[in-house]
Formats: C-alpha cells, structure tokens, sequence
C-alpha cells in the first residue's frame, strides 16, 4: 500500500515517503505482537511526529528462538535516497529488566566520535526514533496487557555496505546505517538532510574541542586544500555546500572563533553581492557581479558586455586578464567578500575567504583570510 501524501517542488508534484525510524518503529511493534500473541500482523500502522498516518504491510514476520522478528521496507518516495528499499528490522524478546530496552544490531551504525544525537558507543539510533519505538511497543504491551520487559533490537539487513553511500563514515558511525527521522516523513528531494548534517559536522568538531574551522563548498575545495597542504593541519574540514550562510550561523551558535571558507570563484564570488545560498536556484550573478567591480575598475561598454555573455568565472577571469584589469577587480570582489562575511558573522569570530579556480590556481584571498592563513602557517 503506497504512502500517498505529496509535495510540489520546483513544479513537481512529487511523493512524501517515512523515515527509517518509522520503520524501525512499525518493526518493532509488529514483532512484540508477533511474541506476545503468536500471530504476525497483517499490516501495522503508527501516527508520525509529523502529524501523517503510516500504514504498511510488514515484509517478513517469524518466530527465531526466543525472540520474533518483524521487517518493514524503507519508502523513501520521490526522495534520492540511499537507504530506500532497505528492510528494517527489530528482533523482540522478553527480559527480565523492565520496561522497554533498545539496542542496535547488524547493519546499525554505532557511533565512535561525541557531537552526535547519541553518545559514543551507542547505537546510532536517533533519540526521536527511540521514542517512537518505546511508544509503539509499549502500546502493544499495554492492549495486550503485558507488564513485563521487552529488549527491542534493531537490525538492517545490507546497511553496512549502504551506509559507505551515506555521511555516516565522515560523522564517525561505525558499520552501518543511522535510523533517523524527526517528523518520521521523508520530504522529497528536500535539502533539509544535507543541512542538518553540516549542522552536525560542525557540532561535532565543536564537541571535541575545535575553535578554528575551514568550510568548503565541495570536492573542488577539498582538492585544493589537498594540494596547498591545508588538510594536514590540526583543523577540521566541513563540506557545506552550498550553505554558507548557514554553515556560519552554526558555526556562530557552536562557539567557533575562526572560520576560514575555501571554495571556487564561481561559486563564492556570489558572497560579493552578499547571496549566502550559492545554489544556482537561489542565484546567479556570478557575471553580473565580475561586470559591477570592473565598471568601477574603469571597465569600457565593450569589456563589460563581454563580461555579461561570458559562460563561467574562467571565461570572465580571461578577458579581465586580457584588458589588464584583473587584479583590481579581483581586489575589490574580495573587499566585498569580507564585508558580508563579517556582517553574517556579526563580531562572533574572526573570518575571511580563499578563492581559487581550476584553471588559474590561487586567485586571491580576503584580508580576514589573509591574516588566518598566515596565522595558521606558523
């Protein structure tokens, strides 16, 4: 039975699906009215967070041991997903300890670094899923009227080899997939998932300790720092997309006191006209922007026009190098870069950029990133 709710995003209509914690949560409820009453469940349904009734027929119920086991399928809907299809299990059997115990098995992430929803060493099963879990197992016991305790383990079939798809390895969650969800629905093709995990990075580099951070929009920016030797120092890396504005509001509530963002000129000369969301959708300037700073370089009708048609930031470096006016420009793009740099950052800690491009190298820095670069150096 498909979960029929729907959004409309960018002109699509597209389909909501539930988390892996909605399914962790159907799971388990199926496998303690397994155990308890010796029948499995045709279909299981539960009341989101989020306010959406999910109802589904489980993928496999049966009795192993002493313990029963319920799947449920991940329906990630329209939504680009990693773990959609996965069966989510739980394995419940009775234990002395009261009241309802969660554990994770194979296939569940653990987690291995602090900044985490869990602490070290537990499973990466989030605090908003376990409440879910607790509450549906509960009330089966309580139709069922069993007052004894349950152990709920949660296991995904395949969700180690998944999880090498997923954010897990760079967060610090060891062998296997998280089971996440705040509203228990997945918002397709949201970009909601990709913030919180940079709102996580950061979060995790402040809890051990971190007062300096690099940001970089994305593989362009890892492979430069790379080649300037920048990855070798003492000072984690955060991809944040295209999040900067974001990514430095967190940085903010996380008590960082130097940010130094890395990242392409065609993606960061858009901090210039203060855009702090660099996804095309959002802007794109990034001619508008090398046309403004060169008229006020004393660029002609000719050169600015030029500029306008150019088809990236290469071509627009090109023929400001051509008319020999490459350097102001580039002066006054970064002058502006770190006025709205400082302004996002509002006095909470010191800042600055480092522009490259592909084809030119090292085009120049900001002087708040000018001083941290040589700060950092030493």
């Amino acid at each position: 039975m498909a979960f029929e709710h729907y959004i409309t995003a960018g002109g699509r209509r597209l389909r909501r699906g539930y988390t892996t914690g909605t399914c962790a949560a159907l799971a388990a409820a199926g496998a303690a009215r397994l155990l308890l009453v010796g029948a499995a469940p045709e279909t299981l349904s539960l009341m989101t967070p989020g306010g959406l009734p999910v109802e589904a027929a489980p993928r496999g119920c049966r009795m192993e041991g002493d313990g029963a086991l319920c799947f449920m399928e991940k329906d990630a809907g329209d939504d680009i997903d990693a773990t959609a299809g996965l069966l989510i299990g739980a394995r419940v059997e009775r234990t002395d300890r009261p009241g309802i115990t969660i554990e994770g098995g194979p296939g569940v992430g653990r987690v291995t670094k602090p900044g985490l929803d869990q602490e070290v060493g537990q499973a990466a099963i989030n605090h908003v899923p376990r409440e879910m879990i607790r509450r549906e197992v509960e009330m089966v016991c309580a139709a069922l009227g069993y007052g004894g305790g349950l152990k709920v383990t949660i296991l995904v079939p395949g969700g180690e080899e998944v999880a090498k798809k997923t954010f897990n390895p760079q967060l610090g969650i060891q062998g296997g997939i998280s089971i996440l969800g705040t509203s228990g629905i997945v918002e397709p093709m949201s970009l909601q998932a990709l913030a919180d995990t940079i709102r996580l990075e950061l979060g995790q580099a402040a809890a051990l300790g971190h007062r300096r951070v690099i940001l970089t929009p994305g593989s362009y920016g890892l492979d430069f720092l790379r080649a300037q030797g920048l990855d070798r120092w003492d000072i984690p890396i955060v991809k944040c997309s295209n999040f900067i504005g974001e990514a430095l509001d967190t940085a903010v509530e996380h008590g960082f006191e130097e940010v130094l963002l890395v990242g392409h000129a065609g993606k960061l000369v858009k901090l210039a006209g203060g855009i702090m969301n660099t996804h095309s959708r959002w802007a794109d300037c990034r001619t508008e922007l090398f046309c403004a700073h060169a008229a006020l370089a004393g660029a002609g009708r000719e050169l600015c026009r030029a500029l306008m048609e150019a088809p990236s930031a290469d071509g627009c470096i090109a023929l400001l190098d051509g008319a020999g006016l490459w350097e102001p420009v580039m002066e006054s793009l970064l002058s502006a870069i770190q006025v709205h740099l400082d302004r996002r950052a509002a006095g909470a800690f010191r800042t600055g950029a480092v522009l490259f491009s592909n084809q030119y190298g090292l085009l120049g820095l900001t002087r708040g990133g000018e001083e941290l670069f040589n700060e950092w150096k030493r």
